[in-house]
């Protein structure tokens, strides 16, 4: 990688703080919150939570909102190659010196609650917005939802993507419980929006809120348009049928697509605000495609079952199968799950690591996974692009932290230098 700069203090104070792990629980945040003067109580807040899909929802939804004269925060995890991508207002990453000021505000407050790492940047998150005078600050949750620490705050509407089994040595064994969690970022009464299957629909019913869900409330007609994305068809309750396009690719990018306009219709934008927000769209590392040695490499953080499935469906469906795949996981997920999507789509597969990442799970261990493919080891995303060769189709997927590491490599970016783990 190329030489790098030296690290602020106060960064490397925080990224240390990542090994202390997670600590479900509001008490610190509010308490954080309280010390900050309620910062967020300067803007609206949505919540967009899931198992997947959070961050491609939450940038459509803000750049709506955008285009609707608003000024928009947006706050996104983990981040691919710069932490100041955590924290976009109108699109754009707020300057480091100013981030760094914030820092080191919320740090003593910090290191009295004994907060974790990602209670610190949603806290950062809420001064940042409140200083830049967003007037909606669309938060993505972390994890789960009901002891998140975005659940500090008080949306005036709340969407859920989906639910799937993910991180379920902390959320439950089952989709029944992980929803449990996951609709508690719904508030009594107030709007709600979700993508979730017909037989969990009862637990967010049961939160009480004014809620849509997508094939009950209001229904999805998708027509690919190819390397293009989609035209969706979205009928409402008591509205005319909305048509919209979205550059997002596959069938499950349509769909969060569609979960951010209905979002934004509830919250009053205009339709054509909603339109050309959506069309204007894009989301680094998830389905994006880039140039590489005279060919293409499609980045997708597909580290779940349920994620790892979508990315074959579309690519199958667009016709880019087989292909080489380069992948890389963290060692606490369903790697056997996910490989086994991907063997539909592989030709062959280079399996490497995020040097990054001390959850990277062993690119040797990985390959008892694919015992029907091609399988090469490498040590580095460096030495996986070199492994690949020239190509006319790479897909490239797996952990975000090794999307965030391949991505600055093919753009001739500079990339961070210290551990990832959050």
């Amino acid at each position: 990688m190329p030489e790098q700069e030296p690290i602020p203090t106060d960064l490397h104070w925080l990224f240390a703080r990542q090994r202390f792990g997670m600590k479900p629980g509001l008490e610190r945040m509010r308490a954080m919150l309280e010390r900050l003067g309620q910062p967020q109580r300067s803007f609206r807040v949505v919540l967009v939570g899931g198992t997947n899909g959070k961050g491609s929802t939450s940038a459509t939804l803000a750049s709506i909102l955008q285009t609707s004269g608003e000024r928009v925060g947006l706050f996104t995890s983990p981040h691919l190659t710069r932490f100041t991508e955590r924290f976009l207002v109108n699109g754009a990453e707020l300057p480091e010196a100013g981030v760094l000021r914030v820092l080191r505000e919320v740090r003593p407050l910090a290191e009295e609650v004994q907060a974790t790492f990602f209670e610190v940047v949603t806290a950062m998150a809420c001064l940042l917005f409140a200083r830049q005078h967003v007037t909606t600050a669309v938060m993505e949750v972390g994890l789960g939802g009901r002891l998140d620490s975005t659940n500090a705050l008080d949306p005036v509407l709340s969407v859920v993507t989906n639910v799937a089994l993910d991180h379920t040595a902390i959320l439950g064994e089952t989709k029944e419980l992980i929803a449990q969690e996951k609709a508690g970022i719904l508030r009594p009464e107030r709007p709600a929006v979700v993508g979730v299957a017909g037989g969990l629909i009862p637990i967010f019913r049961a939160e009480g809120a004014n809620l849509w869900s997508a094939g009950v409330d209001f229904t999805l007609e998708i027509h690919p348009l190819g390397w293009r994305g989609s035209e969706v068809r979205v009928t409402l309750p008591n509205r005319s049928p909305f048509v919209f396009r979205t550059s997002l690719l596959g069938e499950h990018g349509a769909r969060n697509a569609a979960l951010a306009v209905v979002a934004a219709l509830r919250l009053g934008v205009a339709p054509e605000a909603v339109s050309r927000g959506t069309e204007a769209t894009a989301w680094p590392g998830r389905m994006e495609v880039l140039p590489w040695r005279g060919g293409r490499m499609l980045l997708d953080g597909a580290h779940n079952p349920d994620g790892a499935k979508a990315l074959a469906d579309a690519l199958l469906t667009l016709g880019a199968a087989p292909v080489p795949v380069i992948f890389g996981a963290v060692e606490d997920k369903d790697i056997g799950g996910v490989a086994g999507q991907l063997r539909r789509l592989a030709s062959e597969v280079i399996l490497t690591r995020a040097v990054l990442s001390p959850r990277a799970a062993d690119p040797a261990g990985l390959a008892v996974h694919f015992p029907d493919l091609p399988v090469t080891v490498t040590r580095s995303p460096e030495e996986a692009l070199e492994a690949v060769g020239k190509q006319a189709w790479t897909v490239a997927c797996g952990s975000l932290y090794l999307i965030g590491e391949l991505r600055p490599l093919l753009l001739a970016q500079r990339a961070e230098p210290w551990e990832r783990w959050q």
